[in-house]
């Protein structure tokens, strides 16, 4: 991340591939902001950054000389906006800022569903390459437990929407998302979805519980116990049995994840699977990140 005399109303997130990427803030928080896992924008109200401000701070970046590659449109909800708003932010970084190879954001699928595929086409063509979602769960019983605002088939129309268009897609999943009670379902559904999908990217992240369990179970609509390090593991085997994927590359290196697996699906299903089936045989601590190297 480029920190440049631009103003960012914090906390500021972006996908770890964005790191070396120029962030935009063109919009503060989510609109959304109902999940129950997720803690990223509570302290925010969502906001709509004024054109004229964007404008200025593209302006800003273009005028430090500095020879940007790939920009980022923050916050968590960029997509939001309507496509001639959005546009207008991409015609400005094309007329400012040149050699930009990538212009991505993240995206709720409802927010891709509400575009059309023409709108979509346009927005690739000005400049918009790539899409992260955060999937979370493909089983609707978890995604109405965690709030999510999505369904199955709501996911899968947005994101094959901004598919047709030639939009590339980085999803997520969460491991460990309906607890044991739904845990299976969670799986399987999980890698259904990828199925539907057939995401460029996919990744894994471990539920992550930064203000504890109590917090998020006055927020989770059910019953909930969490998942020990290899009952996770074994989850993450039963999603990556039921993808049938194409050529999608996949991670598992999060900062969260437990076990690190990089591959590309289906190539490298079977290597992952054996992987995954040798650490739960061994049950042995030493094959899986230590709490203090997960860094959060």
């Amino acid at each position: 991340m480029f920190y440049l005399p631009i103003k960012y109303e914090e906390p500021l997130f972006r996908p770890p591939s964005e790191a070396r990427s120029l962030i935009l803030q063109i919009t503060s928080g989510c609109s959304w902001n109902k999940c129950a896992f997720c803690e990223m924008y509570t302290s925010k109200k969502f906001k709509i950054k004024p054109f004229e401000k964007v404008s200025e701070e593209i302006l800003i970046c273009a005028q430090t000389g500095y020879k940007f590659n790939k920009i980022f449109l923050a916050d968590g909800d960029a997509m939001v906006l309507s496509t001639d708003r959005l546009n207008r932010v991409l015609s400005e970084i094309n007329s400012k800022l040149k050699n930009i190879r990538r212009i991505s954001a993240y995206a709720k699928p409802k927010d891709l569903a509400n575009k059309s595929i023409d709108e979509l086409k346009e927005l690739k063509s000005n400049g918009l390459d790539l899409l992260y979602v955060g999937i979370e769960s493909g089983d609707n019983d978890v995604l109405k437990l965690i709030d999510k605002g999505e369904t199955f088939d709501s996911t899968v129309t947005g994101l094959l929407k901004a598919k047709s268009a030639g939009i590339k897609l980085s999803v997520m999943i969460l491991t460990g998302l309906g607890g044991k009670e739904l845990s299976m379902q969670h799986a399987v559904n999980s890698g259904k979805i990828l199925n539907e999908i057939q995401p460029e990217y996919a990744s894994t992240l471990v539920l992550s519980l930064p203000l504890g369990i109590e917090h998020f179970l006055k927020r989770y609509k059910g019953k909930f116990t969490i998942l020990s390090k290899f009952e996770l593991v074994y989850e993450l085997k039963v999603l990556l049995k039921n993808t049938k994927l194409e050529q999608t590359v996949f991670r598992s290196d999060h900062a969260s994840n437990y076990l690190i697996l990089k591959g590309i699906l289906s190539r490298d299903k079977d290597k992952l699977l054996k992987r995954i089936e040798n650490v739960l045989a061994t049950q042995n601590d030493a094959d899986l990140r230590k709490e203090w190297q997960r860094g959060l």
